[in-house]
């Protein structure tokens, strides 16, 4: 079998709604770092054989199969094919799964993971919300759905609320939490620690000399513990708040997988190998829980500790999620979400996945760390997990 190689990892800066990137149609902002992640591995674009992209809402600029008209806006001549995967907020981690098990079984040996999100273009939930509100149909989760599982409704607000109360967080816990990753985020921002891994972009696509995006926008680098605890609660009676949640972003990223044959033929530097990943599911009202299952299972299938991990990546859709995450697993919190994660850095739904192996990539490399191991929790009661090995 053979190795499935990561030799080239790009994101843009996340951008607010309605902030510096919105001016980008997704396709043509996916094709952007198309176009950088095989710049930056100096192959001939002709010898990609396929681009599998993360989306989750697929309406609108979004729909028509994004992953190939990012093809066709990019580079990448004509007969690269191009496919959108929804994994909801894995969905570009597990396009990255999915290029690697292509890689490693054999059947293709240049394959681009990618992913993108316009949440500013094409809000969330609009993909279901177009039809319900126009007295089509009932929406992604009919009555007999609701009922089976014995819910009131399947939300992920809810969700991170009872993990919240299941692993006995309190409001202080989630606001901390949020106020480090802010803290984070910035020290890394201020440092350069992004530098490499961010494709500057114009603000104005049809104006190259207008002014670039090249730093998350989200990032509050004067954020205090009494502004996040001042943010009104999202429901009465729960504990989560803007502040302790990702916000709505715009973004994409790419990840460029090569096998060991094509790594030789190409001349290719490797920055790491995907060494073991796995998706699995599990209780789907509360849903965002699974990344916990899914670390103790990819652990055990790779035959490592969590000690053996040197950096861990778990998406902070909500404070909760990573929270709930580390009393679980006894890892050290030191290593976990080292550059600040979404909560901060933002979280472009579709392409999440791959901007988080793009960070931890980059991350590992700069301290000269070996395994890195990234997870995603996603509607349904899903989560990807992986460990990458940086060389």
């Amino acid at each position: 079998m053979s190795e499935a190689y990561i030799v080239s990892a790009v994101r843009t800066a996340s951008g607010r709604r309605g902030g510096r990137l919105s001016g980008w149609h997704p396709a043509r902002l996916a094709a952007a770092v198309l176009d950088e992640a095989v710049l930056r591995a100096r192959i001939d674009p002709a010898g990609v054989e396929d681009v599998i992209m993360g989306c989750v809402t697929t309406a609108s600029e979004q729909s028509a199969n994004i992953g190939r008209n990012a093809v066709l806006l990019s580079n990448l001549p004509r007969s690269v094919p191009g496919v959108t995967v929804d994994r909801q907020c894995g969905s570009s981690q597990q396009a990255l799964q999915f290029a690697a098990q292509a890689v490693m079984s054999g059947m293709q040996d240049l394959v681009i993971a990618a992913g993108v999100e316009s949440m500013t273009r094409v809000p969330i939930g609009s993909s279901a919300s177009f039809f319900t509100e126009h007295g089509i149909g009932q929406g992604p989760y009919p009555p007999e759905l609701i009922a089976r599982l014995g819910a009131e409704r399947l939300s992920q607000f809810d969700g991170a609320e009872m993990i919240a109360a299941k692993y006995g967080l309190s409001k202080d816990d989630l606001d901390r939490y949020a106020l480090e990753t802010h803290r984070r985020a910035s020290q890394a921002a201020g440092g350069g620690a992004f530098d490499a891994e961010i494709l500057p972009l114009p603000v104005d696509p049809d104006d190259p000399a207008s002014a670039l995006h090249r730093e998350d926008e989200h990032v509050r680098h004067d954020a205090t513990l009494e502004g996040i605890a001042s943010v009104r609660l999202l429901r009465e009676g729960g504990l989560l708040t803007a502040a302790t949640s990702s916000p709505i972003t715009d973004g994409a990223s790419a990840v460029l997988v090569a096998s060991a044959a094509a790594v030789k033929a190409h001349g290719l530097t490797p920055l790491a190998r995907v060494h073991k990943a796995i998706v699995t599911a599990g209780d789907p009202v509360i849903m965002l829980e699974e990344p916990i299952p899914a670390t103790a299972r990819l652990l055990a299938k790779a035959g490592l500790t969590i000690e053996d991990i040197d950096l861990f990546e778990v998406n902070e859709a909500f404070a909760s999620v990573p929270l709930a995450w580390l009393k679980a697993t006894g890892a050290d919190p030191a290593r976990l979400n080292v550059n600040g994660g979404a909560i901060a850095l933002g979280h472009p739904l579709g392409a999440s996945g791959t901007k988080l192996a793009t960070t931890l990539i980059h991350a590992l490399r700069a301290r000269g760390l070996r395994y890195g191991l990234q997870t995603m929790c996603e509607a349904g009661g899903l989560a990807n997990a992986m460990i990458i090995e940086a060389l």
